[in-house]
């Protein structure tokens, strides 16, 4: 079997970024991730006007900590990184970067002979940038994984089965996030999320519509919001520009074929998810949360490890783990990685997403 070799590209600041808190999982062998992280590569904060930004200083100590405790490279640019090694070697690239950045950095990985990536949520800022990426890599025979976790997660699992196996009964799935219910807090997510909720936080669920219940922009034959639940606010940024999303958003999806499914996300409701499945007449029969009871210590076990970073990387540790294991043992052996979103799903999901922006915001304005 092949040994894979992890480039994560996007670091980012401690405490606060994806990609810093890939590389804490990757360094620890007590989650059993069958890849080693040998380069990071950080366009930001490497940059001489990244240097003057807040949470360099953090970084910086990153940096120097983890070069020194594991052998770890870092570069600034994914051009820098030297060629694998040896036959039985295989490279990942794991990017986790700006939406907005990741086209350019994709193309760079295929430059140093990934064999596979593992590319983060929604992957491009359009439909038109991921299928040009999904083109290149299919040319070169390379691999391309996403990072939507919730494919694999028990909660999203065990109400697709219950439902299967109930007829008549409808899955909803909600995401919450847990940002302060402020101008500021809000306004501060809209902007740095500024390619809107569909396509950054509730990606992850037009993902199981798009995987499970046979999604498409061609296969929708309507979409119904819920207006008494869902809320459009136009904020300022920290930039002092307005941006204009959704902070509350449900609805349901009703394909061609009959396939049903709802989906809700509040960025202000906590620090969870949930599947709930109800029957005909809207009655709950049976709620999965993530996290859920068994997930409660490696949660705990996190948070005492790395304390003060974002919530919901707490919550998501045991799912990514996963996530980046099945990847890797593909890589490896050969094999699929089961329940694992490919890169044809993330460009079908964000022509979804890019459908019902304008869809919603219409029906809800």
């Amino acid at each position: 079997m092949s040994k894979v070799s992890v480039v994560l590209v996007g670091c980012g600041a401690p405490l606060r970024s994806m990609g810093w808190y890939h590389a804490t999982q990757l360094m620890n062998d007590k989650k059993e991730i069958s890849a080693r992280l040998d380069f990071i590569v950080e366009p930001w904060f490497m940059s001489d006007a990244g240097k003057s930004s807040p949470g360099y200083t953090e970084f910086a100590e990153f940096q120097k900590e983890v070069e020194a405790t594991h052998g770890i490279k870092f570069f600034s640019d994914v051009e820098e990184i030297p060629p694998v090694e040896g036959d039985n070697m295989k490279r990942l690239a794991i990017i986790s970067a700006r939406t907005s950045d990741n086209p350019a950095l994709f193309d760079a990985c295929l430059g140093i002979g990934c064999h596979a990536i593992f590319l983060e949520k929604p992957g491009a800022p359009s439909v038109a940038e991921l299928k040009h990426m999904q083109e290149s890599a299919k040319k070169l025979g390379v691999e391309v994984f996403m990072g939507f976790n919730k494919n694999v997660s028990k909660y999203s699992e065990k109400a697709r089965e219950y439902a299967s196996a109930n007829a008549g009964t409808k899955v909803t799935f909600y995401h919450h996030n847990n940002y302060v219910n402020s101008p500021e807090s809000l306004g501060e997510c809209f902007e740095r999320n500024a390619e809107g909720m569909l396509k950054n936080m509730a990606i992850h669920e037009l993902a199981l519509a798009v995987s499970f219940y046979n999604v498409s922009v061609d296969t929708i034959a309507s979409v119904e919001e819920d207006r008494e639940y869902s809320r459009i606010q136009t904020l300022p940024g920290p930039s002092g520009m307005d941006f204009t999303d959704f902070s509350k958003l449900k609805f349901t999806i009703t394909t061609k074929n009959g396939d049903e499914v709802s989906i809700a996300a509040d960025r202000c409701g906590g620090d969870d998810s949930i599947g709930l499945v109800t029957d005909k007449a809207g009655k709950e029969l049976v709620r999965y949360t993530m996290p859920d009871s068994e997930d409660s210590a490696t949660i705990e076990d996190a948070e005492k490890m790395i304390p003060g970073a974002m919530p919901y990387f707490y919550v998501q540790d045991p799912d990514y783990c996963k996530l980046k294991q099945r990847v890797a043992q593909a890589i490896a052996s050969g094999a699929s990685a089961e329940g694992v979103a490919t890169i044809d799903v993330a460009v079908e999901t964000l022509r979804v997403a890019e459908y019902l922006t304008p869809t919603l915001m219409k029906q809800l304005m």
